[in-house]
């Protein structure tokens, strides 16, 4: 099984950037994410046995809470830089909440086995990946010609286990914030 941890977004916020996506589209030959599988990843778990599913629930749901959780959607960059994209995303921002949630989600996991990320956590929502040199000129004047970066806020009560599996999302439980 192919497990994460996730926040979800708000049907306005999710509205907002179908309409972002929508517009950019025609303008480049890349792999757009779909925009009703866009989450904010707290902690990407990697395959774990499905026989041992009741122990990661166990462990997530002793997750501390920070309480509910306030995030922005807004801006747009690239990963690892503009010169040589392999991911455009749609930024977040949050206060101190998001980031101790997902060390703590970090923490609780590693007890089981879960390997700690290297990485320094940084939340986005992927909203495409480009796996081949492509044209982006065209795409990069559309981004610079949208009046705003502004895509919403909402404040999370919960965050999700997720199944991940041939690119479908199935939430498998439910761990609440406040």
């Amino acid at each position: 099984m192919r497990l994460f941890t996730a926040i979800d977004i708000p049907d306005e916020v999710r509205r907002n950037l179908r309409n972002l996506v929508e517009k950019l589209r025609p303008t480049a030959r890349i792999a757009w994410s779909p925009v009703e599988n866009l989450h904010v990843t707290t902690k990407f778990i990697g395959e774990w046995p499905e026989n041992r599913l009741d122990e990661m629930k166990a462990v997530l749901g002793g997750v501390g809470s920070p309480g509910v959780v306030e995030i922005s959607v807004r801006g747009l960059g690239w990963f690892p830089t503009a010169k040589h994209p392999r991911v455009f995303w749609a930024g977040i921002e949050s206060g101190s909440a998001l980031r101790s949630l997902a060390h703590a989600t970090e923490s609780a996991v590693a007890q089981i086995g879960v390997p700690v990320e290297e990485r320094a956590f940084s939340p986005h929502l992927t909203l495409a990946r480009i796996r081949e040199r492509v044209p982006l000129d065209a795409l990069m004047r559309a981004i610079e010609a949208i009046p705003s970066l502004e895509f919403g806020s909402f404040r999370s009560p919960s965050f999700y286990l997720y199944l991940s599996r041939a690119g479908k999302y199935t939430k498998l439980a439910e761990f609440e914030l406040a």
